[in-house]
Parts: structure tokens; sequence; C-alpha cells
């Protein structure tokens, strides 16, 4: 199950359990069961402060409990917790034993302090699948807050051992999160995020505290590669920094694979934008996740302040402002997409392609994103039909002449997708038209992924500066907008080619331009 490197890193880690645990087991005879065995008595293995009962009696086998010595209640793993929930395991083991988690004690306290207001006890279910990169963050939060709180029961599913729970509630894209048999939320979320939707006063708080704080010398707002190259270099002059990010790393947590990163042969976006943020706290950075800017207000006067409003209530003001709000994944915009969206509509072909094994799908879009998604796909699904507007798909030669070598993969370019169908409330097909003919043509599917490019995020900003006719912050060759302090940075903005070492580049350059901006200013009185 554990390879020998495993196991010597899985001993090292329970070295630093402080206090007993024991993993109550309830199994069966499949063979995730007996996987699901044969992992749990690896692991006691390793560790004499880790006992294993399997006399569990619950409902769903194969599943096992970790808790406390001398308690019963604790984080549950339905299914295997392996591939990319393997941390999410160690961690709940180790929280569980008394090893204080990485997360601020503030928000150790808010977790604590929640109290569901009818009674009894809030419970969450966590579906997932093991080759979702979103979904640990929702594990590792969900599981926290049971550790931490009494009152809170966390029960994580791997959504391949209980396909016919999966079908029966009909989940098809994950993280898809439960509280008390009520939908709760899907998508990554942070455990700040999932506090904030809990504690009915703490966006108040939080709005508060963001308008006290004192004025930055510069302020950026998005906190993806842009926003954290920017803050990186702001900082190192020895100012005053803040970022205000609705989530640090921006899409960043959305991406898989890189390999085009210089210097870095290979890496994923979670672990660079987790490695961009240890970076930002390294130069004292304050960063403030979970903001979303609403609106900006011009400085009065010249070397005046810039305010940036929150959506919270909250006003952030500062000598200089960098807007890096990036971009995020453009809809289609046809009748049923937003109807069926994580009934069959999908976005994340990483995350939610595990739900559709064995089934036909289909991918809109025939650039990189789109092309990659369809073969990433076509090794699970039994077809995908790839749709392109165009006449041609746009991708880079390699991965065009490699999606052409599958032999479950169909291509119509040329084409309209013009509605996603549906019946009994999930994805039963996709209607497309064929631009030389005018024909229109549906295709019977479980699923469809939308991988059409990027919209901006700067609808806040409409009458403040300057946008092009595709909404990007227009910028010139230093960063600087229509507004006189105000620079903006990456995927949100004109400069083209919207690549990470691009929008990171642009960021440096933006804070640089920046600070001259800051030095040339009056001394205010």
């Amino acid at each position: 199950m554990l390879d020998d490197a495993l196991k010597t890193q899985l001993q090292q880690y329970l070295a630093l359990l402080r206090q007993p645990i024991r993993l109550i087991a309830s199994l069966d005879d499949s063979d995730t069961g007996k996987d699901m065995g044969e992992l749990l008595s690896t692991i006691v293995g390793l560790s004499d402060k880790v006992t294993l009962d399997t006399s569990g009696t619950d409902a769903r086998k194969p599943s096992f409990a970790v808790v406390r010595e001398n308690e019963t209640q604790g984080v549950r793993f339905a299914g295997l917790p392996l591939g990319h929930e393997f941390t999410s395991l160690v961690l709940a083991l180790l929280w569980t034993g008394g090893h204080p988690p990485k997360v601020a004690q503030e928000v150790i306290d808010s977790i604590k302090g929640l109290n569901p207001v009818a009674g009894g006890d809030l419970n969450f279910e966590v579906y997932m699948s093991l080759s979702c990169h979103n979904c640990p963050d929702v594990v590792q939060a969900l599981a926290l807050m049971a550790i931490v709180n009494p009152k809170i029961k966390t029960v994580v599913i791997e959504g391949g051992a209980f396909q016919k729970e999966v079908e029966e509630r009909q989940i098809m894209a994950v993280p898809m999160v439960f509280l008390n048999g009520q939908v709760f939320g899907s998508g990554r979320m942070s455990v700040e995020e999932i506090v904030a939707q809990l504690d009915t006063h703490a966006a108040s708080r939080d709005a508060a505290k963001m308008s006290d704080k004192a004025p930055y010398d510069m302020l950026v707002v998005g906190g993806g590669p842009a926003g954290a190259a920017a803050a990186v270099y702001a900082a190192r002059k020895g100012i005053r920094v803040g970022i205000a990010a609705e989530r640090f790393g921006g899409q960043l947590n959305d991406t898989m694979s890189i390999e085009n990163y210089i210097s870095v042969l290979e890496t994923n976006g979670p672990k660079l934008a987790a490695d961009l943020q240890a970076q930002v706290h390294h130069y004292g950075v304050d960063v403030m996740n979970m903001q979303r800017a609403s609106q900006i207000v011009a400085a009065s006067e010249e070397g005046g302040l810039t305010e940036v409003h929150l959506e919270n209530g909250g006003v952030l003001k500062a000598k200089s402002v960098i807007l890096s709000t990036g971009a995020r994944w453009r809809n289609v915009n046809v009748p049923g997409e937003a109807e069926y969206k994580n009934k069959g509509v999908a976005y994340c072909p990483h995350c939610d392609g595990p739900l559709f094994k064995g089934k036909r799908v289909a991918v809109i879009g025939g650039g990189n994103s789109g092309v990659e998604a369809a073969i990433d796909l076509a090794g699970l699904v039994e077809h995908v039909t790839l749709i392109e507007f165009a006449e041609q798909l746009k991708a880079d030669a390699v991965l065009v002449n490699k999606l052409k070598s599958l032999p479950n993969v169909t291509i119509h370019a040329n084409a309209q997708t013009t509605e996603i169908t549906g019946e009994g409330g999930k994805v039963n097909g996709l209607s497309y038209k064929d631009r030389a003919t005018n024909d229109v043509h549906h295709v019977a599917l479980a699923g469809v992924f939308v991988q059409i490019g990027l919209i901006p995020n700067t609808e806040f900003l409409k009458g403040t500066l300057d946008l092009s006719k595709f909404g990007e912050i227009e910028v010139d060759d230093k960063g600087h907008t229509s507004l006189p302090g105000v620079f903006a940075a990456g995927d949100c903005t004109t400069v083209p080619f919207k690549q990470i070492i691009i929008a990171a580049g642009e960021g440096s350059k933006a804070a640089l331009s920046a600070f001259d901006y800051l030095i040339r200013q009056p001394v205010m009185a």
C-alpha cells in the first residue's frame, strides 16, 4: 500500500504525536476494505501511540475514524484517503494527536466559538476524488474543525468507493459539501471561508478590522503571481505593504501541472501558490485573505490616499495601489449552463473528471486548456467530444496531434454550442450548430467541461478608470493606469499573453513603478 520511502516519511511525522490516538475501523470484504485494513495496520506499526480497533459498526463501509484515546468521535474517512488526500490523513492523525495546526489562533478561536443556533451538531459530509487538487483544502479545513470543536462532525467520502451514494445525491463535481443533509457548498473553500459562512457576525467584525488599519504605502489588490511579485518587490524597499486578496494564489489554485516556469522543471499550482504566500509573509507583508474589492476611490489631491472599498463594508487606504485582480473562467453563456452547473457542467477536468469514468463527455474549447482537458479526460471516460467555434483548433501543434491520435475522441471544429440539455436535474447532452451548413446536431452526454478562456475580474472598476473593450485595465509600459497612483499588472490588464511568468514580471514592474511614484510625491503634513 505504501512504499518504503513513504513509510519512513510517515513514521517521522507520527513521531510528532503528543498523545495516543485510535483508529476505529468499520471494514467489509471489498477490495477497498482489504486495502484499508492493510493501510491502517501499516500506520499502527509505525507508532506506539496509534492503536487499531476493528469493531466499528458505522453504516458506511469501509471507513475509519481517527479519535483521541478514550473517545469515540473524530474525523471519519470513508474510502481510502490516498492520492492528493494522503496529506489530509496525515494531518488528521497529527492534529488528533495534539500536534498544533499551522493556522492562526484567531481562526482556531472562531472555530471553537461556533455553536449551532438550534442546538445539536454540525454534521459535515465532504465528497472528494483522489485526483482532485481542489479537494484537500476543504477536507483539511473540515477535519480541523471537527478536531477543534466537539459539536462539529466531519465525514470525508471518496466518491469512487461510494459511487451509488454519489449517483443518488447527483454529485457531479467535487469537492461537494453537505451540512446536516443539505448542500452547503462546492469547490475550493478555505477554513476561513467555511467559518465565515457559519458565523453570521464575521463579516461586520472583519469590516471594522479592515477599516481600522493604518494607511499603507502600497496596497496590492489581488494575490496571484502578479500581486505576490508586486508585494515582494515593494516590501524589499522597506515600505509598509498590504495585500487584499479574494483567494491568495488566484487561478494558480486551479492549475494542476506547471512545466514552463523558468528554473522550475515541474510544479503544480497549489504548491506554487503556497510558495508565493510563504515568500510574501517572509517579507512582513500584511496579507488580508478573503477580501474582495468593490470600489476604488481616487485620492482627492496629489500625494493623497486612494481608498479601496471592500464588499464586506471595510475600507483600506494607501498612498499607492496595484490592481492585480486576475481573471476567471469564461462562461459559454448558453441555455442550460447555469442550470446544470455542478450537475454535469464543470470547469475543472482534474477535479471532476473521475466522476465521469466510463461515461461520455464534451469539452468546449479548442485552445491549450481545452485540448489538454480532452486528452486527460480521454484516459478516464468512454468518449470525449471536443467542440471548437473556430475553423481550426488553436492549441499547440504537439497537443493537437496527441488529441487526434486518441481513438475515443471526436473533434467538431467550426461548431457553435447552442444549448446544454438535461433531464432529472442533470446533464444529458449538448446541442451545437455546424457554422458551415447551419445544421444543428445533438450529442448525448453525461458531462460538459467548459474551457474557453478567461474574463478579467474588473467589473468593479467600470467608470473609475480606463478599460479596454474586453474589460481589461489599460496600462502603459510601466504599469500606470489612467488614475494617478494606481497601477495594474497581470491577467486583468491589456498586457498580452496570460502566463504565470509574465504576470510575475508585470507585478514586479508595477511595484517598481509605484515606488518611483511614491518617492516623487510631496511629503504630506
